[in-house]
């Protein structure tokens, strides 16, 4: 049996520990990470590259088992995970964008990276977990990379900041900010946001990285402790380059030169997200000058490294950006909503060639998506997807499931307008929001963020304020630093951090970042978010300009929602047995009845008077008959010592014959049939609930009525 190593990491008096050794052994590097009850197993494997591969093939999957809840699948037919849910995706990039860029340049090993939740103890995130786990497998591994990286997540409950705080602690926190950073730099943000200042992020950083740096000293002695012992699994040795390969490099600097000094401006003008008509014209010069010299995948290469330097150069030293705006300056705006008939909101948010169509439907309660997680059964009433067509790039491509760039954008988007949204109590509907990408050059997720917010408030929704986003960029060289505000695809590209900032007037709301490049201080964060702040504001009042609150009147093709407080206990009242009562109402009125938990009975449809008629009868139901009140009713049921009058919708009571009239009744047929309807008075409501009723005793006040009408 192979030997068992530990390592505890002690982070804010809470415990992680690192194990390797008793699973996966096979792997080049495995590691079970626990804190508390909640355990996640990384795996880490290598092989050789392929032949003739020109990127770096590594695949990050994180991996949630409903058995680490203890839960089987609720379907009767399927009971085997399927395909990952967004939120197993979403950590699957998170890993990925922190661990990615570490490995050397030129490394194309093909790296597949698993991780597992084994256990959960619904109180410890897995998440960081996960992180932390995996970048301990790299570490003892001997796949080579530039590790380790400490993951976590920072909570803000009543002023304080709280590190890896506890699922119960999440439903308190003001912020929910994820930072993953070897010992000096900063790799990856995530944050999310109830309208947070600058520098409260800028604070959660520093602490997180703070933390971040424990973790990955642990990790860093957890990795020694498992090398001394066991060596790496994994033998990397960088290939020697053969004679023929050593004369390739010759002419590869030749050619570099060549590219150099003949590089067209033109390049630099059409580039974009899709295809660079100059480059191609170029590469195919290139070709002709240096056929067989090297290949035309490394041309295509040094064209991008020559582009590369022209545009930092640009940046840098002249303080000029490839389409000639200053730093802090955005692209011209424009803004339309309303563009529909039949959608029940719209947005159309256009800067520079960055293009997003949003499109808002509002739907009753019963839509609400439906999630089987770890945590048990959740819904989703707020939901955004974001959809990149290749044609907004001038491309053909493939149509079909969205990737997980797209799941990761439209998370974003979503998250940045969830601070904003109405209760549930307030505007009992389910929205879902449709980002198209109409056209793309830079920053599209921020352009869904500001659709979404057109849409919205095109739509009627009650947002409590509107929500703007840009995209910040950095190129730094040495001391030379650069910020650029809303950055277009080739500095984003070229550049050395891809930082998103969304929000209000009132402060940030969502937050995403990458970086490429170590040594970015406080000072170049907070330049950073000072820049974003002003360019979120600016782009705001393009989009007030246009439309400056929610529209007061939803889409006629909306449905129609009145809720209904009533008392749990007369649920059962509404539904009646086997749902009789609740189906017969919504085919008669043509509605759909939504009852919650708590007694709140949501009623949706087109039409107002149907909506109308089914609160009446929802709230006739649920009224308590009184004794001595007079009631309308209809016969239901006739016997021999009575008729059964159904007074109120599923409330019946009993007409003893001998309130019938007056008078003796002989035969109570002669009296009264099945569909006759009258007025009753309730006389009696016993212990059980039955209630007596009477026709007798208004006859009689009807006679008395008479009479002194004649008198």
């Amino acid at each position: 049996m192979s030997e068992i190593i530990t390592q505890n990491i002690e982070v804010d008096g809470r415990t992680i520990t690192l194990e390797t050794g008793l699973l996966a052994q096979k792997a080049h590097g495995a590691v079970l990470a626990r804190m508390g009850d909640t355990a996640v197993l990384a795996t880490v494997v290598a092989s050789d590259a392929r032949e003739g591969m020109d990127y770096f093939p590594l695949t990050v999957n994180y991996e949630e088992k409903l058995y680490a809840g203890g839960i089987i699948k609720g379907s009767r037919w399927v009971k085997r995970e399927g395909r990952p849910t967004d939120e197993s995706i979403l950590t699957s990039r998170v890993i990925d964008r922190s661990i990615r860029p570490l490995f050397p340049k030129g490394y194309m090993d093909e790296v597949q990276v698993i991780a597992m939740l084994l256990s959960f103890d619904e109180e410890n995130d897995p998440i960081p977990l996960a992180l932390v786990a995996v970048s301990a497998a790299l570490s003892i591994s001997g796949i080579p990379w530039d590790g380790p990286v400490g993951g976590v997540r920072i909570g803000h409950i009543d002023g304080k900041f709280v590190s890896n705080p506890t699922l119960l602690q999440m439903e308190k926190t003001d912020m929910d900010l994820f930072l993953s950073a070897t010992d000096d730099s900063i790799l990856m943000v995530e944050m999310g946001g109830l309208e947070v200042s600058e520098d409260v992020v800028l604070d959660a950083m520093e602490q997180a990285h703070s933390i971040a740096r424990t973790i990955a000293s642990g990790i860093s002695e957890f990795s020694a402790k498992v090398v001394e012992s066991k060596g790496y699994a994994y033998k990397y040795e960088k290939p020697e380059l053969t004679e023929e390969q050593k004369q390739e490099e010759l002419e590869i600097e030749t050619i570099r030169a060549y590219v150099m000094e003949n590089f067209p401006q033109g390049i630099i003008d059409d580039a974009g997200e899709g295809k660079n008509p100059s480059q191609e014209a170029f590469l195919a010069t290139i070709f002709k000058e240096f056929e067989g010299k090297t290949s035309k995948s490394k041309m295509n290469e040094l064209i991008s490294e020559a582009m590369k330097r022209k545009v930092r150069e640009k940046v840098l030293n002249e303080g000029v950006r490839v389409d000639g705006r200053g730093m802090e300056e955005v692209r011209p705006l424009s803004v339309q909503v309303g563009l529909f008939a039949r959608t029940h909101g719209s947005g159309l948010f256009m800067r520079g060639e960055t293009h997003v169509l949003t499109l808002a439907t509002l739907g009753s309660t019963s839509l609400e998506q439906l999630l089987e997680t770890i945590h048990g059964e959740e819904s989703k009433r707020y939901m955004h997807h974001y959809n990149f067509p290749p044609y907004s790039v001038g491309e053909t491509g493939r149509m079909g499931s969205p990737g997980r760039r797209e799941i990761g954008h439209g998370a974003l988007a979503e998250r940045a307008l969830e601070p904003v949204l109405p209760s549930r109590d307030d505007f009992p509907y389910t929205m879902r929001l449709v980002s198209e990408v109409m056209s793309s050059n830079g920053s599209t997720s921020m352009g869904s963020v500001c659709g979404s917010s057109l849409a919205l408030m095109d739509a009627g929704v009650p947002i409590s304020d509107a929500v703007s986003g840009v995209a910040m960029g950095l190129m730094k060289d040495g001391d030379n630093i650069k910020v650029l505000t809303d950055i277009q695809g080739i500095e984003d590209f070229f550049g050395d951090m891809d930082f998103k900032v969304a929000g209000t007037k009132n402060g940030i709301t969502a937050l995403q970042m990458d970086v490429k490049v170590s040594g970015i201080n406080r000072a170049i964060m907070e330049q950073a978010l000072k820049q974003a702040k002003a360019g979120r504001l600016h782009i705001l009042e393009a989009m007030l300009a246009v439309i400056d609150k929610p529209r007061k009147q939803k889409s006629k093709y909306a449905p129609m929602i009145e809720t209904i407080k009533i008392d749990p206990s007369k649920i059962g009242e509404i539904i009646g047995p086997g749902g009789k009562i609740i189906r017969a109402m919504q085919e008669e009125t043509g509605t759909e009845i939504d009852i919650d938990e708590d007694g709140s009975v949501h009623i949706a449809g087109t039409n107002a008077q149907g909506v109308k008629d089914a609160y009446a009868q929802i709230e006739a139901i649920t009224k308590d008959l009184v004794v001595g009140e007079t009631y309308h009713g209809t016969v239901v049921k006739i016997l021999d010592f009575g008729a059964f009058v159904e007074v109120l919708p599923g409330k019946e009571g009993l007409v003893h014959v001998s309130e019938l009239s007056p008078g003796f009744v002989s035969d109570i047929h002669s009296e009264v049939s099945v569909g006759d309807q009258f007025d009753v008075k309730v006389i009696k409501i016993d212990d059980q609930g039955r209630v007596n009723l009477s026709r007798k005793a208004l006859m009689g006040d009807e006679a008395k009525q008479r009479q002194d009408d004649k008198a």
